[in-house]
C-alpha cells in the first residue's frame, strides 16, 4: 500500500483529490445502501413490491441520466457538476433516514441516483483530462481507491446499523456534506474544451453534440462490447452468493462464505492493481489487455462448471470447501480480468472521444452498460431458476462463460479492424483566396 500511496503522490493535486474523492464516496454509498432494503422491509414494514420499487427508482434515476450529467459537465464545467451531485447525495441520504412515508422514500432514493449520474462522468472526465498520458495508471490507481471504499463501507455500516439506521444515513449525509466542503475549498476549477463553435459564433447545441457521438461507431461498437464484463463482474453480487447459500445455507457458514468472497474480490484488487497494469502496460497494446481481461472473467466461471460434475456431500467439510472454495475463485478471476481491462477501457473511452465531450462519452457509456447489466441481470436470474427446475446446475455457468468468450471475440474484432483507435483529426478548414 505503500507503493501505491507513493505513486498517488507523483500526480497534481486535483488528480490526488480525485482519487481520495471516491474513496470517500463509496464509503459513505456502500456504508447505507446494503442496509437499506433491511430497514425499509423491517423497522418501516414496506411490502416487497415497495421495497423494489424505491431500490429500483435510485438505480433507474442514476442509469438513465448519466448522459444528462455528463453532458452538464462538458457544458457547464466538471467541479460544478461534482459538487452538486455531493450535496444532492447529501440531501438524499439525510432523507431516507429521516422519512418514513413512500412518496418522500421514492424521492429520496431518485436524487441519490440522480447525484451519483452528476458527479461519475464529471469525476471521470476531470481525472482522464489532468492525468494527462499517465491516464492508465491514473485509473488504476483510481480502482484501487474505488474498491478500498466498497470494501470498508460495509464494515463501517454494519457497527453504525447496529445501533440505528438513521445514524448511518445522517453519518453517510455528513461524509458527502464535508466532502462537498472540501470539492468547493480545494478542487481547482476545470471546463471541457470539446464543444464545436459554429459559423455564428453559437456554440454547438446538445441535440447536435449527442447526434455526433451516436455517429461514433466505434465507440457504440466498444460500449456494445464491453457490457459483457459489468454482466459478468456483477455476479459477485450475484449469482456468486447465491450458489454459496444454495450449497451452503444460509446460516453463518453461508453469511461468512459470502463475506469471503467480497473481501478476495476488494482486497486482491486493492494488493494487485498497479502491479496488473503495469505488467499489461509493458507487454500488451491497449486492445490486446482488454481482450485478455475479458477473456479471463470468462474463465472465472470455469470452476463452477467443473463443480457441477462433483457429487454434492450431504455434510460435513467436504460440503463447505464445495460450497466456498469455487465461488472464491471465481470472485478472485473476475477481479483479475477488471484488474486486466478496466484501466485500458477508461483510457480507450478517451480516444475513441477524440478528447472531445469526454465527460458525455462516459455518461452514454454508463447508461449502455448500465441497461445491460439490468438485462443480463434478468436473464442470469432465470437460467438460475431454469438450472434448478431442471436440474442443470451447469447451465448458468456455461451461459457466463460463453457471454465472456463472445465479448472478448466482440473486442478482438475491433482491435484487428482499426477500430479501437483514435479517431483522426479532422482537417482544419482551407481559407478561400480570393
Amino acid at each position: 500500500m505503500k507503493s501505491v500511496l507513493a505513486q498517488v503522490r507523483t500526480y497534481e493535486r486535483s488528480v490526488q483529490l480525485l482519487m481520495v474523492n471516491q474513496f470517500t464516496i463509496n464509503l459513505g454509498f456502500y456504508m447505507l445502501m446494503p442496509y437499506l432494503a433491511t430497514h425499509l422491509a423491517g423497522p418501516l414494514g414496506l411490502a416487497g413490491w415497495l421495497v423494489g420499487l424505491i431500490l429500483g427508482v435510485r438505480n433507474f434515476s442514476q442509469q438513465g441520466m448519466f448522459l444528462v450529467g455528463g453532458t452538464l459537465a462538458d457544458r457547464l464545467g466538471y467541479k460544478p457538476m461534482i459538487i452538486a451531485g455531493m450535496l444532492l447525495r447529501v440531501v438524499g441520504f439525510a432523507t431516507l433516514g429521516l422519512v418514513d412515508s413512500v412518496p418522500a422514500l421514492i424521492a429520496a432514493s431518485a436524487a441519490t441516483g440522480l447525484a451519483g449520474a452528476l458527479f461519475n462522468p464529471a469525476t471521470r472526465a476531470y481525472l482522464a483530462a489532468d492525468a494527462g498520458e499517465r491516464r492508465v495508471e491514473a485509473f488504476a490507481l483510481f480502482n484501487v481507491f474505488y474498491q478500498a471504499g466498497i470494501l470498508l463501507g460495509p464494515l463501517v455500516g454494519m457497527v453504525l446499523t447496529g445501533i440505528d439506521f438513521r445514524i448511518t444515513c445522517l453519518t453517510a449525509a455528513g461524509i458527502f456534506a464535508a466532502l462537498s466542503i472540501v470539492q468547493v475549498r480545494a478542487l481547482p476549477a476545470r471546463r471541457a474544451d470539446g464543444a464545436k463553435v459554429q459559423a455564428d459564433g453559437r456554440r454547438e447545441s446538445v441535440l447536435s453534440q449527442w447526434r455526433s457521438i451516436l455517429a461514433n461507431r466505434p465507440f457504440l461498437l466498444f460500449s456494445l462490447a464491453m457490457i459483457g464484463s459489468y454482466v459478468m463482474s456483477f455476479q459477485v453480487y450475484l449469482a456468486l452468493p447465491l450458489e454459496v447459500r444454495r450449497l451452503g445455507g444460509e446460516g453463518d457458514f453461508g453469511t461468512a462464505a459470502v463475506a469471503v468472497l467480497f473481501a478476495v474480490s476488494g482486497l486482491s484488487t486493492i494488493l494487485g492493481q498497479t502491479k496488473v497494469t503495469a505488467w499489461c502496460k509493458a507487454r500488451m497494446e491497449p486492445g490486446r489487455a482488454l481482450i485478455g481481461g475479458l477473456l479471463v472473467m470468462g474463465t472465472a466461471f470455469l470452476p463452477l462448471l467443473a463443480a457441477t460434475a462433483v457429487p454434492v456431500p450431504d455434510s460435513g467439510a467436504g460440503l463447505w470447501l464445495l460450497a466456498a472454495v469455487p465461488p472464491t475463485l471465481a470472485a478472485f478471476l473476475l477481479a483479475l480480468g477488471t484488474m486486466i481491462a478496466y484501466p485500458f477501457e477508461m483510457d480507450t473511452i478517451v480516444r475513441l472521444s477524440g478528447d472531445r465531450l469526454v465527460a458525455t462519452h462516459y455518461g452514454l457509456y454508463n447508461t449502455i452498460c448500465g441497461v445491460g447489466i439490468t438485462l443480463g441481470n434478468l436473464l442470469t436470474g432465470a437460467a438460475l431458476d431454469a438450472a434448478r427446475a431442471a436440474g442443470m446446475s451447469a447451465l448458468p455457468w456455461i451461459a457466463l462463460t460463453a457471454l465472456g468468450l463472445a465479448c472478448a471475440a466482440a473486442l478482438y474484432g475491433l482491435h484487428r479492424t482499426g477500430r479501437l483507435k483514435p479517431p483522426a483529426p479532422s482537417a482544419p478548414p482551407v481559407p478561400a483566396t480570393a
